[in-house]
């Protein structure tokens, strides 16, 4: 295993602990944190693997921190909804 992808399933094996502790702002701080970490982990892994690897490590990221792409997707659909005149 490369070290790219040994580092990106840390990044993994640590978001899904840090969803197992209890935190007042719904993990959203941790959400941020590992967002910061985690995407120069995936261009990494996408520079050493491949684009291949890199989009399936970036679909395994997704679903682990669903909720900041669900809201980025709600913002995006919002803006072009309604565009700014």
């Amino acid at each position: 295993m490369k070290m790219a992808l040994g580092v990106a399933f840390l990044w993994l094996v640590a978001a899904n602990v840090t969803g197992f502790f209890p935190s007042r702002d719904n993990h959203w701080r941790a959400a941020y944190a590992l967002i910061a970490v985690g995407i120069p982990i995936l261009g990494w892994v996408t520079w050493s693997n491949g684009p291949v690897v890199g989009l399936i490590i970036l679909a395994m990221g997704t679903s682990v921190l669903r909720w900041p792409v669900i809201y980025l997707w709600r913002w995006l659909k919002s803006k072009s909804a309604h565009p700014a005149e």
